[in-house]
C-alpha cells in the first residue's frame, strides 16, 4: 500500500523551550524509548501512514478513541480492552457504542511494535503516538510527547457512560468534566478545534434540523445552506441515524483553523460546538484562533499533551499488555 506524505512543520522556538526545556514530565519522559525502543517513532509512523492511506477519516478516529480513553480513569488504554468475565469493557458504552474506530490500526502497530521490542511499549504509549502522527499526516501540528505510560487491567463501561462529554450536553457540564480532569475552559475550546476532521452520526444533532428544543422547527441559527445539505443527509426519519456528515463540510480532511470561522458563520454541526459562540468566556477564543491558526496549532498540541498525562499509570502500577485487547494474565488462556 502506498505510503502518504507529509511534511515538517516548523516548529516555534519557544515551543520548543516548553517542552524540551525539561526532559522530565513527572513520571514520563520525553526519551523513554530512546534506548529499549528506538525504532518506535518509525514504527508508528508507519502503521498510521498506512492506515490514513487507506482511509483519510481515520485520523479523526484515532483523536476520538484517544479522547475517550483518557477521560475514562486516565490514559491507560482501557478502552482497547475487550469485554471479559471480570469486568464490563468500554468498547460497548454508549458513547463508544458502533462509533469508536481505529481498534484494528492500533492492533496492528503494536503487533510490529512487539516484533521489534517485546514487551517494552505500551498500548497507551503507542495510541497516544498514533493520535500525534495521525494528526501531523492530515495537516495538523507535531508536539513532543512524553512517554512511559503503562496499561490499565480494567475497564469500566460505566465510568464511560458518565465521564466522557456527550454533544447533547451543555458547555457547563462538558466544562465541568474537563475540569474534574485538570483541564481548563482553554482547553475546551481547543480541543473542541479537533473537530476540524472527523465526521458525526445524525442522530448526534438531528434534533437541530427538525425539531429544535420540541419546537417542532429546526435551529434558527443554524446556516440555512448547511441545514439544507444536512437534512438531506439525515432525513427525519429513525434509519438515518446512524449516516454520517463531515462536522467541518470546508475542509473535511484537512485538520486546520477552519473549525472555529464555522462556528463564527453557523455552521457549527454540534449544538455544543456551536455553543462555544455563544458564551462570552469562550467566544473570544473561537475569535481568536480563527484569526491565528498558527496560535491554535501550538495550543493543540500543548492541550493534547496536558490530555495525554491525564491519570497515567507509570512504573510499576498497571502492565506492559502483549495485546492491546486483553491483560496479560488472560492472553495465556
Amino acid at each position: 500500500m502506498e505510503m502518504i506524505s507529509y511534511r515538517l512543520h516548523s516548529v516555534p522556538l519557544f515551543f520548543c523551550i516548553l517542552f524540551f526545556g525539561h526532559f522530565v514530565s513527572g513520571q514520563l519522559y520525553y526519551n523513554f524509548y530512546d534506548y529499549s525502543c528506538p525504532n518506535l517513532s518509525t514504527i508508528v509512523r508507519n502503521g498510521v501512514a498506512s492506515a490514513i492511506a487507506n482511509e483519510t477519516r481515520m485520523a479523526a478516529s484515532l483523536l476520538r478513541l484517544h479522547f475517550h480513553d483518557c477521560f475514562v480513569n486516565g490514559c491507560e488504554a482501557s478502552i482497547l480492552l475487550d469485554e471479559s468475565s471480570e469486568f464490563k469493557g468500554e468498547k460497548n458504552a454508549f458513547p463508544n457504542r458502533n462509533s469508536a474506530r481505529g481498534f484494528e490500526v492500533i492492533d496492528a502497530i503494536k503487533a510490529d511494535v512487539e516484533k521489534a521490542c517485546p514487551s517494552t511499549v505500551s498500548c497507551a504509549d503507542i495510541l497516544t503516538l498514533a493520535v500525534r502522527e495521525a494528526i501531523y499526516m492530515v495537516g495538523g501540528p507535531y508536539w513532543p510527547l512524553p512517554m512511559g505510560r503503562r496499561d490499565g487491567l480494567t475497564a469500566n463501561e460505566t465510568a464511560a457512560n458518565e465521564q466522557i462529554p456527550s454533544p447533547f450536553e451543555s458547555l457547563e457540564s462538558i466544562t465541568a468534566k474537563f475540569t474534574s480532569k485538570g483541564l481548563t475552559l482553554r482547553d475546551v475550546v481547543v480541543l473542541s478545534g479537533g473537530h476540524t476532521i472527523g465526521f458525526a452520526h445524525c442522530g448526534t444533532f438531528k434534533s437541530r434540523l427538525f425539531d429544535f428544543n420540541n419546537t417542532g422547527n429546526p435551529d434558527p441559527t443554524l446556516d440555512e445552506s448547511l441545514l439544507e445539505s444536512l437534512q438531506q443527509i439525515c432525513p427525519n426519519q429513525a434509519d438515518s441515524n446512524t449516516n454520517l456528515a463531515p462536522l467541518d463540510s470546508v475542509t473535511t480532511d484537512t485538520f486546520d483553523n477552519v473549525y472555529y470561522r464555522n462556528l463564527l458563520n453557523n455552521f457549527g454541526v454540534l449544538q455544543s460546538d456551536q455553543a462555544l459562540i455563544r458564551d462570552n468566556r469562550t467566544a473570544f477564543m473561537v475569535r481568536l484562533f480563527n484569526r491565528a491558526p498558527g496560535l491554535f496549532a501550538m495550543a493543540f498540541g500543548v492541550s493534547m499533551v496536558k490530555m495525554s498525562k491525564i491519570g497515567v499509570l507509570t512504573v510499576n502500577d498497571g502492565e506492559i499488555r502483549k495485546n492491546c485487547r486483553v491483560v496479560n494474565h488472560a492472553s495465556i488462556y
